[in-house]
């Protein structure tokens, strides 16, 4: 039985990783999914059950528990919490660090990592996050690593959260973006790096239609596939 496609695309926040993966899929008729939505969903439980971030056992037993999936229709996803729409409600500076700070935890990264790889089926999806080509789908046979430069991560970060309706400044969200760089790159299980076989794109001075061209063509040449 052929094996679906699975196209890795892992990089910090704001480096375009979402709008990226997003298109890619679209061009090439694969699924959508933002890993990362997981550890919002799971992180927004506990802080709806007013579990402290210090209290690894309860964390890890409200996470066991919750009840999350992922609905795609196309490159829409949505994200449920025991059957309960939370899309908008996961996307809070407030759930963004709790879930640095839960992801952390080997329990919770095992539980939901599990999950994330039940989603390859049918012909393959295109999967962001921070730990894809390294952990979650290590023989994925095109692994991309987007990076950018700090400023403009922040200064993208800053126009969704406006664009979400949410009031921000620059310096916020650029304090927001150090804290969540290091919490990646500190944790001991599944850091924030690069698989060694994976294709570093820097999207300081790209577009987003650019990168997703330049993967195209790393498709192309990889996978033999055709948009």
């Amino acid at each position: 039985m052929t094996q679906p496609i699975v196209i890795a695309i892992d990089g910090p926040a704001g480096a375009g990783k979402s709008t990226v993966a997003r298109r890619l899929a679209e061009r090439l008729g694969l699924g959508y999914v933002d890993s990362g939505a997981t550890y919002r969903a799971a992180a927004l439980c506990v802080l709806e059950r007013g579990i402290s971030l210090d209290d690894e056992r309860a964390l890890v037993e409200a996470v066991s528990e919750a009840g999350i999936g992922l609905t795609t229709d196309g490159t829409d996803s949505r994200v449920l919490l025991n059957g309960r729409d939370v899309t908008a409600q996961i996307r809070t500076p407030e759930v963004t660090l709790a879930a640095a700070r839960i992801s952390r935890l080997p329990a919770v990264r095992q539980k939901l990592i599990a999950f994330q790889r039940t989603l390859a089926r049918g012909r393959g999806l295109v999967m962001e996050g921070r730990d894809i080509g390294t952990v979650v789908f290590p023989d994925a046979p095109l692994k991309v690593f987007l990076k950018a430069e700090p400023g403009e991560r922040a200064r993208r970060r800053l126009a969704q959260e406006r664009e979400a309706g949410r009031g921000a400044t620059f310096e916020q969200t650029a304090t927001e973006i150090d804290c969540r760089d290091r919490l990646d790159a500190e944790r001991k299980v599944s850091p924030l790096v690069a698989a060694p076989d994976a294709y570093a794109i820097d999207s300081t001075y790209l577009t987003a239609e650019q990168v997703v061209g330049r993967i195209m063509e790393l498709a192309r040449n990889e996978l033999q596939i055709r948009d």
